[in-house]
Order: C-alpha cells, then structure tokens, then sequence
C-alpha cells in the first residue's frame, strides 16, 4: 500500500459499533455540516458532493458490501478526507445515529423499487420514514431523490406532497432535469436507454413536527441460575425457540457446546434493526470447580460474536433463553437478573 493510502485509509464503519446517538464532530475531528447520502452505489455522488461541500462532512449510507469496497477504493484514490461510509440501512442509522434536526442535506438517488407489489413495504419511501427524515433535517435543510421509474416518482409525489415540515422548491411535483446536478453512472445508463428522470427538491420548514427520538442502547441484560445439569446435557436438550410480537421476531435457533459455555445462535429482528448475535451460557468461576458436590451456577448474557446491542429485544432473547434454561430441571432457580422485557408476553 502507498503512503498516500495509508494515509487516506479509512475503517470501515457499521450502525452496530457507533455509538446511538453518533458523535460526528469526534468522528470528523471538526464541527460542521452533516450531508447523507442514502444508497451510495459506487460512490461516484459522494465523491461529486465531497467536492461541492469540502467544509461539510458527507456520510454515506449502504448496505452493500460490494459497493462498500468500491467506495472505500475511490476514497483512497481521490484522497477525500471528509467523507465516512457507514454499513447500515437508512431506518437503522436514521433511528439510532442521529439526533433531531441535525442533518443538512439527505440525498436519495435511485432507489430499489421493489416491483412485485408484496414487496412494496420494503420500499424507502414510505410515510413513517418520510416523517423521520423530516424530523432529522435541520430548518431549512434539503432533501434530494432522484428516481427513473414513474410509479415511484408519482408514490413518492403524492407521500412528499402530504408530509409535515417540508415544501417543494420546484415548480412543480418534480422535474425531468436538476440544473448543477452530477450525473451517475446508473443515471447516465438510463438516459442512454431512453428513460426519463424525475427529480425532486424540498426543504425543511422551520414549522415543529412532531419528535422522534434518538432509540438508544439498554444496559446489557444478564441472569444467573442455578441449575443441577452440565453443558453437555443443556446443548443436548436444547430445541429452537421462535417468538414473534408486534414487529418484533426473534429465533433462538441452535445451540453450539464448548468447555466453559453453550453459545446459542440468535437472530433478531426489530422494527429499526436486525442482528445476528450470540447469547452464552456460561458456567459461572469457580462455583462448580471448587466443590463438585455444590449446584453449578451458570450466567446467560450476550457473547461478543456479532457485536450485539442491548436493544429491547435483546432483552426478550436473552429472557426467553432464561425461561427455557429455568424449565429444563425442577430444581433449576433464578439467583438474580437485570432484563427488561416488558414485550415479553
């Protein structure tokens, strides 16, 4: 690697190791104005809005490995310095990174459309997270998307059109040019193949809108149990737990043994966030090793694996994996805990 690389390189960020809310002017090392693009493809438009904004700090969003390899490349390669890329959805980042009225400029260009119509919540623009960019933007800050396909264009016409705090600055609903605007490389594709843009432009009002705050982390929940059973004989009896409430889905789905622990592997899903984690039980020090005589106890709390996040559902995993642990024997008991699951039906 260059110096000049080395120099540029920069760590690959996820919405699971930055703190909820972010602070960005520790991150860019100076205050200023913070603009999202959400969806950076290639990178091409974060390279074109770190030059057009070289005092503000441009944060790009994508879910994308792929793209995310790319981007960093001509990161390097250009030498930008004050850009970040975060691995993250736009709700995730939007719900837990941000705080209110913090983001000057969001940029949407092309985004998925999620043709089959059973798959239209899947879409980016939808009326609750259309309110939360709102609440996000900072007065009089700007929101951009780009689409080349008229059905989105007029959904997402008809959600801009009803939604509080923002105003149109086109003269009309949106327009098949941007005058000042770069061209992607999927833009520039589509003009080739003979497909017309659409355009939109609206700022932020100074009016409120109603708050959506900033969801940050729980305390990491733990429970410790006495329980007359080895870790062989838990891993052998366990069976997958699935637990759905609200938009909240998780599945406890296997158990792996090892000398000190049984790590089970847990998904999680939430209505901002999903993760793919590791809750242990470990045996506690000492209180089986020093007389074989006296009840092993065991602590269940979150493995490291996965970078998990003390979310409310996390809570609920690592109760339901509790409650399980607490059946598997009559003399099994619960020395003490701290979970918070008041989802937990």
């Amino acid at each position: 690697m260059t110096t000049y690389a080395k120099a540029f390189q920069i760590p690959r960020l996820n919405s699971q190791m930055l703190a909820w809310h972010t602070d960005w002017e520790s991150l860019f090392g100076a205050r200023r104005p913070l603009i999202v693009e959400i969806g950076f493809g290639r990178g091409h438009y974060l390279s074109h809005l770190a030059r057009q904004h070289p005092d503000a700090s441009i944060i790009g969003l994508e879910i994308s490995n792929e793209c995310l390899d790319s981007a960093e490349r001509m990161i390097v390669r250009e030498q930008i310095s004050n850009v970040r890329l975060i691995h993250a959805t736009a709700e995730t980042a939007l719900h837990h990174l941000f705080e209110s009225a913090s983001i000057q400029q969001i940029h949407i260009n092309f985004p998925d459309p999620w043709f089959k119509k059973n798959h239209h919540h899947r879409r980016l623009m939808q009326a609750d997270t259309l309110a939360l960019l709102v609440e996000r933007l900072a007065p009089h800050g700007e929101l951009y998307l780009a689409t080349d396909i008229l059905d989105y264009a007029e959904m997402t016409g008809d959600l801009l059109e009803t939604t509080m705090g923002i105003v149109n600055r086109l003269p009309t609903a949106w327009a098949n040019t941007l005058p000042g605007r770069t061209i992607t490389k999927y833009e520039a594709i589509a003009q080739r193949e003979g497909r017309d843009c659409y355009y939109f432009a609206y700022q932020r009002t100074a009016d409120p809108v109603p708050p959506i705050p900033v969801i940050k982390e729980l305390d990491m929940p733990h429970a410790v149990i006495t329980l007359p059973l080895d870790l062989a004989t838990i891993t052998e009896q366990f069976t997958p737990i699935k637990y759905a409430h609200g938009e909240t889905h998780i599945h406890l789905m296997d158990a792996f043994f090892g000398r000190s622990a049984v790590l089970v592997e847990t998904h999680i899903g939430e209505p901002t966030l999903r993760q793919h984690i590791m809750i242990g039980i470990y045996i506690t020090a000492g209180t089986h090793d020093a007389d074989p005589a006296q009840t092993p106890s065991y602590t269940i709390q979150l493995s490291s694996i996965g970078q998990p996040r003390a979310t409310e559902g996390v809570h609920i995993a690592v109760a339901l994996l509790r409650d399980w642990v607490l059946s598997l024997h009559p003399h099994a008991h619960l020395v003490k805990q701290k979970i918070k699951e008041k989802a937990l039906l």
